[in-house]
């Protein structure tokens, strides 16, 4: 009763929420509310709860498949429990108020006036002066325009944040950060221990990462070398999280320049049939949204890509403002990863409530994966991107595979935003020390300042996403990375038998078959498991810094920078 019954109201959820990031309006956002509330409703009903509680007490008789349902079950029964529906209803509506902001939210270059931005700018814009100005200038200038979503989402921040908590505590957990982390069936104490054992691993590397962005950046800007902090404004991202364009040789954005957005999906879709997996359904290219609004387009959308799975059935979707560069190129492989995901594990086999990753970061791990495979040299040769003539320094590669994401992202995912949710909600942080805190962690793991004080009239933690609607859960991304490089080491070395720094999965059935015989099963096994027998090894760090070893050497090789 239950999976029928979920599959039917969270597909109507799912749409209606389709509707409301694509295309904001007042009237899908009360359109989301009123789907969502729907589906909470059923979710959170003292039905659902008691008879998945009293099932659960004849543990002893259920299977391993039935007993992870109904703890599923009651998992999703917390985040709406029917014992308190008022507040239930406050939270789901207070969501998508936020999130109504968030998505329409208009980024303005010059005075607003009244409610009205006479020079729009629109994320990619942003995104590109970041990458690209030597002006520092200009990009403090970008930098603070990128912060303007913050005052206009801290005071629902913290609406939502108390109720979010109320929530998760009506079902005994001891905050909603607490509820999120039951999905892995860890404790916070558990995995705030894990995120800090990880980052501790790849500290010293971090540091010497650090220490050449610093040296490169001031030479760039002419400036001179910051003795302990990177500037926020110097980073060529909003917040830090990833270090493009650091390295000149190997900056791969000329080689796309000749490509069109729709290229980008369709090669990222014959990534995967050339693994053995099936094409795409014709519904995903009629229902998705996956390119840039027309200039002068009033539809406003979501600027992060994401992947939808609509009916838990066959309607898989992405959202995307696909433009041919790199990043998105890699994008693209990454949320078809979670589209294929979705499609592997949609089978007779897994049952509704577990059509799921094997825990969240098994998503976003497999959509890493991917994002390893597409920028290794011979598959970008194979398909045309590089010519048989490019050359980069392995050194140089490496670093910017370092500096793009893998390694200086982890600080930010499992220092910053892990830390700063840790304390939102384990904590309650007062609002009025929203942004102190937030930078005080920020300069704390990360290592990086803003370009001069930021007051309490802002909130840069809200201007992150996934602060406002993925909440409690950017630890994921964290664990991906750890989980993401141990199946590629495996890919790699057992079964292409390649070094895992020059391989491709391009075309290799065996490679499909593997990673499809982890994905269909959805969530009907514990992951540890599955990693351990997959793998033959405990879930570590240990591949993620025997990749990146080859740097410690490199990096101490080269000349300390001068202070301009």
């Amino acid at each position: 009763m239950y999976n029928d019954v979920d599959q039917r109201l969270s597909t109507i959820s799912s749409e209606a929420g389709w509707k409301a990031s694509t295309d904001v309006t007042d009237q899908h956002t009360g359109e989301r509310i009123g789907a969502d509330a729907a589906l909470a409703s059923f979710r959170g009903s003292r039905y659902v709860i008691e008879s998945a509680r009293k099932y659960l007490a004849l543990r002893q008789q259920l299977d391993d498949v039935e007993f992870r349902q109904l703890d599923k079950i009651l998992l999703s029964a917390a985040e709406s429990p029917g014992t308190i529906p008022d507040i239930v209803n406050a939270k789901i509506q207070a969501e998508a108020r936020l999130e109504a902001v968030l998505n329409a939210f208009e980024f303005c270059a010059g005075p607003r006036q009244g409610d009205k931005c006479p020079k729009p700018v629109s994320v990619n814009e942003i995104d590109k002066i970041l990458r690209e100005s030597k002006d520092v200038t200009v990009r403090r200038r970008y930098w603070e325009i990128s912060k303007q979503t913050g005052p206009a989402l801290k005071k629902g921040l913290a609406e939502v944040r108390d109720l979010r908590n109320r929530v998760a505590k009506e079902l005994g957990y001891s905050s909603y950060f607490h509820l999120q982390v039951a999905d892995y069936g860890m404790s916070v104490q558990e995995m705030v221990a894990l995120m800090d054992k990880t980052l501790t691993d790849l500290q010293p590397l971090y540091s010497a990462l650090h220490q050449y962005a610093r040296g490169r950046l001031a030479e760039r800007y002419k400036q001179p070398v910051p003795p302990e902090l990177l500037p926020a404004h110097w980073m060529t991202n909003r917040w830090g999280q990833e270090w493009p364009s650091l390295v000149d040789a190997a900056d791969l954005d000329p080689y796309f320049k000749n490509q069109t957005p729709e290229w980008i999906v369709r090669q990222s879709e014959k990534f995967y049939t050339s693994l053995g997996m099936p094409p795409l359904p014709k519904s995903f290219y009629e229902k998705s949204d996956l390119y840039e609004p027309p200039k002068g387009s009033k539809k406003r959308k979501n600027t992060h890509a994401s992947a939808w799975h609509i009916d838990g059935k066959e309607d898989v979707r992405s959202l995307m403002n696909v433009v041919p560069d790199y990043k998105w190129f890699e994008t693209s492989h990454h949320e078809l990863g979670h589209v294929y995901y979705y499609i592997a594990y949609s089978n007779p086999k897994v049952p509704h409530v577990l059509r799921e990753g094997m825990n969240r970061a098994f998503h976003e791990a497999v959509g890493d994966l991917i994002g390893i495979a597409a920028h290794q040299q011979p598959y970008l040769r194979q398909i045309g991107i590089l010519p048989e003539s490019f050359k980069v320094d392995p050194n140089e590669y490496l670093l910017s595979q370092a500096l793009d994401a893998a390694i200086v992202f982890l600080p930010w995912s499992a220092g910053t935003m892990t830390h700063f949710e840790y304390e939102l909600y384990e904590k309650n942080v007062p609002p009025d020390q929203f942004n102190k805190r937030w930078w005080e962690i920020v300069k704390q793991y990360q290592k990086i300042e803003p370009p001069s004080e930021r007051g309490e009239e802002f909130c840069d933690a809200c201007t992150k996403t996934h602060i406002i609607d993925d909440a409690a859960q950017y630890y994921d991304y964290a664990m991906a990375f750890v989980i993401k490089y141990q199946l590629h080491d495996y890919i790699a070395r057992k079964i292409l038998k390649q070094d895992p720094h020059n391989c491709n999965y391009y075309g290799n059935k065996e490679v499909g078959k593997w990673l499809t015989e982890i994905l269909s099963l959805g969530a009907t096994r514990d992951w540890r498991q599955v990693i351990k027998e997959k793998t033959g090894e405990e879930v570590s760090s240990r591949a993620i810094i025997e990749y990146f070893k080859p740097l410690e050497g490199y990096l101490k090789s080269l000349p300390p920078a001068k202070a301009n």
